[in-house]
């Protein structure tokens, strides 16, 4: 088969994966309406920064503590059955927002945001899983970086329409605007035609939980991946914390510049999946992988230090957006990597752990660039404390690039 009727085969030739990459764009757009929606309606609603803090907290938990076992359940389960359940029931878990009217009801808004936390946490692994069950191996990079793109769609599309959505209907369009997106997904995903695969064994869900842990121990492999992922979430966490900062304190940039700020990183994300997704794919996803990432650190250590030299913000833009193609082709070869390392009967629990690894480094990396910034605020100005510690983020990528440049040349042992 040559490289160009394959690329037209994978989408035009695959209707199950067709499915499966709308069905994600669909929900994740209406995960990213109910959460700018919910977000400024708190705000608006109680006045408190520690009220919208708290909501943000306890949706984001349930991925630190629950990854790994949404990885189990999508290895023991029938993945597609898990995800139109999931959709369905996070839709429902959405309504008793249409309930809340005042700061007294603020507890429904925190039990709403733990019940979709957990359920979540879910889908992720189940749909990474299941995508080498319906495309061929020679087509799974390119399957993945259109997998991952959709995700930058959703959020450039879904941000936009919770922001005018809260404006224009209050948190009743934001809710109803969710709920139909998963109402959409749970009827694409119900029609997919998954083929057979290996049952999984036969244990309790915390045995095989310990099961994967014991696996990670022993697999090289997956060693690699999670220490590749503990560090981009810990440079991820760093980056979601300071990134207003560094528009507004390094940048000189409003509101506006922050919102144009991240638009352009969305773009630079949809730019380079499509990039991935038509390149001929001839590298192999190890050294796509550590090549990626050590492209995408130096385009971040650029971002960060120019402006102690240029006092402009285009640079800013111009950078963030290219940072969009190696930032595909890592989510492309990282997730094409995973696939492979559990195998069939163990692929959910890879991804679960993968999950849960990130989101618990992710959230120290949010702690660690409060602290570090702060204390070097002090020494060195503000300016420069979030200059210095964002590098700390940049120099993350590249240890992890480098790691894996050298690992995988290393016989597998």
């Amino acid at each position: 088969m040559t490289e160009a009727p394959a690329r037209e085969g994978l989408l035009r030739g695959s209707r199950d994966f067709r499915r499966l990459l709308l069905a994600g764009v669909i929900s994740q757009t209406g995960d990213w309406v109910v959460s700018t929606g919910l977000a400024f309606y708190v705000y608006d609603l109680t006045g408190s920064t520690l009220s919208s803090a708290i909501t943000l907290l306890v949706a984001r938990l349930p991925d630190v503590v629950l990854g790994s076992v949404a990885g189990v359940l999508a290895d023991r389960w029938d993945r597609r059955r898990l995800l139109v359940g999931a959709d369905l029931l996070l839709a429902f878990g959405l309504l008793p927002l249409l309930l809340v009217r005042d700061p007294s009801q603020m507890w429904i808004v925190y039990a709403v945001a733990l019940w979709t936390g957990v359920l979540s946490t879910l889908p992720a692994p189940a749909q990474k899983a299941l995508i080498p069950q319906l495309v061929p191996e020679s087509q799974l990079v390119r399957a993945n970086a259109l997998h991952g793109q959709s995700g930058e769609v959703a959020r450039l599309v879904g941000a936009m329409a919770g922001g005018i959505a809260v404006s224009a209907g209050g948190l009743t369009a934001v809710v109803l605007l969710d709920v139909a997106s998963f109402a959409i997904s749970a009827a694409l995903q119900a029609g997919l035609r998954v083929p057979g695969r290996p049952p999984a064994p036969v244990t309790t869900v915390g045995g095989q939980w310990i099961d994967g842990l014991r696996m990670a121990a022993r697999h090289r492999g997956v060693r690699l991946l999670v220490a590749y992922m503990m560090i981009t979430g810990l440079g991820e966490g760093i980056f979601g914390a300071l990134a207003a900062p560094f528009v507004a304190d390094v940048l000189g940039g409003g509101g506006d510049a922050y919102g144009l700020f991240l638009s352009v990183q969305a773009v630079g994300g949809i730019a380079g999946g499509l990039v991935v997704a038509v390149y001929p794919g001839r590298a192999a996803p190890g050294p796509l992988l550590g090549g990626a990432t050590i492209v995408f650190g130096l385009l971040d250590l650029a971002l960060f230090t120019y402006p102690l030299a240029v006092a402009s913000f285009w640079p800013a833009l111009v950078l963030i957006g290219l940072a969009g193609i190696p930032g595909a082709a890592m989510t492309a070869a990282f997730t094409t990597l995973a696939q492979g390392a559990g195998g069939e009967e163990r692929r959910g629990g890879v991804f679960g752990l993968l999950g849960s690894a990130h989101a618990g480094t992710a959230l120290l990396g949010t702690a660690l660039a409060g602290v570090l910034a702060g204390l070097l605020a002090g020494s060195i100005g503000g300016a420069a404390g979030i200059v210095v510690t964002l590098c700390v983020h940049a120099g993350g990528l590249l240890a992890a690039g480098l790691l894996t440049l050298t690992l995988m040349r290393r016989p597998h042992g």
